[in-house]
């Protein structure tokens, strides 16, 4: 999983006029929600932050984030929601959620199929029933992509998930009979 660092500052002021005035400053408005503690009101730089989430666009990745005048030297988060303006595409507001990096977490990870399906060379069709798959682990131990290796697959094979490689310390949630990819 990549990790990325983003400078951030406090901010006391709330609602549609006050996130207007700090847009207005160049600035975007966001909250880190924390299990079991209030939320923390921040506000980016609006050109920071945009440049950081696009790195980060589609992926899960640590937010280390250092915020001005806190009490924590960082703190690690992931990109919960990203809100944009529907017609200028600029981001509006950015929602985070607090993770600790020890302690083993659920993550949706994409597939990412590698090479050529010898089934497909022969006229077979190629399906894709999964895109995506449950992992659980410490964030740090996640991967960006689960790669699964289509080569060997003929005509009528198909791949579960039980046959995908995962890294250790990780483990995959759902059922592994599941079938991710086929040839027909």
């Amino acid at each position: 999983m990549i990790q990325i660092s983003m400078p951030a500052a406090f901010r006391s002021n709330f609602g549609k006029g006050a996130s207007r005035q700090l847009r207005m400053k160049e600035l975007t408005p966001a909250v880190v929600y924390s299990g079991g503690s209030d939320a923390v009101a921040l506000q980016f730089e609006t050109g920071v932050l945009y440049k950081n989430l696009v790195e980060i666009h589609g992926r899960n990745a640590i937010v280390t984030l250092k915020i001005d005048g806190d009490s924590k030297a960082e703190r690690h988060a992931l990109v919960k929601e990203v809100q944009k303006n529907p017609v200028t595409d600029q981001v509006v507001h950015v929602d985070f959620l607090e993770i600790v990096l020890d302690k083993p977490a659920i993550f949706s990870v994409p597939l990412k199929f590698v090479g050529s399906a010898k089934g497909v060379d022969l006229g077979g069709e190629l399906h894709l029933h999964q895109k995506k798959v449950q992992l659980k682990g410490c964030p740090q131990d996640v991967p960006d992509a689960v790669e699964v290796d289509i080569r060997d697959l003929g005509r009528g094979d198909s791949l579960t998930f039980a046959e995908v490689k995962l890294p250790a310390n990780v483990e995959m949630l759902g059922d592994a009979k599941t079938v991710c990819v086929s040839v027909i």
